[in-house]
């Protein structure tokens, strides 16, 4: 089975080079690395261009930032492989944990595998008490729409089967982009597990960037998909149409494989 490992990346020029050579060294047998630079001006691009050419299998440069989702969406169409995977291009998130993530979906048990930060008994770095007090409403807003019990919506980690996120067409162009695509998934019916993952959180100094305006449109995000959006969701059925549609979507990019 064939892994596709998205890399959303907006300057992240001191750690994307560990993080490539981390998902390189991840004890799975076929990986597909895919590197979205998503208009990176710290040098970023110019090391994906340059030293780190050949490590990975697609990169993505976007014309300018236009937020993660964005990236991610860019991202999931140009993987090919039969189970997609989002990383971080930070060092937060241990790429050596997927097959963890990855055994319910070989076990065919799970559809979407959430990575949750508060499960387990895996290390975790102790930073900020009140991005836990958020991330934890959050998920439990999102719940309360989505009747899911969930323990960590926010989660980077999150596994997918090829063919949901072929019937899907991601609308949010930052962070909303994780309440969004939990709310697609329940209304896909999907099967979901969440696994322990550990979490090595950086401080904003070692350059974390969501925020608190992030965390209010979280809310706003949570409520429009669930409640105002019609489900979109064609998982299990024709995605032809749904994927020509997300084609056309696609913001101007320059893709270097």
């Amino acid at each position: 089975m064939k892994l596709s490992v998205v890399i959303p990346c907006y300057n992240e020029r001191s750690t994307i080079e560990a993080v490539v050579e981390a998902v390189r060294s991840a004890p799975i047998e076929d990986v597909e690395i895919i590197v979205v630079d998503d208009g990176s001006t710290d040098g970023t691009r110019e090391l994906l261009k340059g030293k780190l050419t050949g490590w990975v299998d697609k990169l993505v440069l976007q014309e300018r930032n236009f937020g993660k989702g964005a990236a991610l969406l860019t991202g999931f169409q140009a993987a090919t492989g039969d189970v997609v995977i989002v990383q971080d291009a930070d060092l937060e998130y241990d790429p050596s944990e997927y097959p963890i993530l990855l055994a319910p979906i070989l076990e065919n048990r799970a559809d979407v595998v959430f990575g949750s930060r508060f499960l387990g008994g895996r290390p975790h770095r102790v930073v900020y008490f009140w991005h836990m007090v958020g991330n934890r409403f959050l998920t439990l807003l999102s719940n309360m729409f989505t009747n899911l019990n969930l323990t960590d919506m926010e989660t980077c980690y999150k596994m997918f089967r090829r063919e949901f996120l072929d019937g899907i067409t991601i609308e949010e162009n930052r962070f909303g982009v994780e309440p969004e695509i939990t709310a697609k998934v329940a209304k896909a019916g999907c099967r979901v597990f969440e696994v322990g993952i550990s979490y090595n959180g950086r401080t904003y100094e070692e350059g974390k960037k969501i925020g608190w305006r992030d965390g209010v449109r979280a809310v706003y995000v949570i409520v429009k998909h669930n409640l105002f959006r019609r489900n979109k969701v064609l998982w299990k059925s024709d995605t032809q149409e749904s994927t020509s549609s997300k084609r056309s979507k696609v913001r101007t990019t320059t893709t270097i494989t």
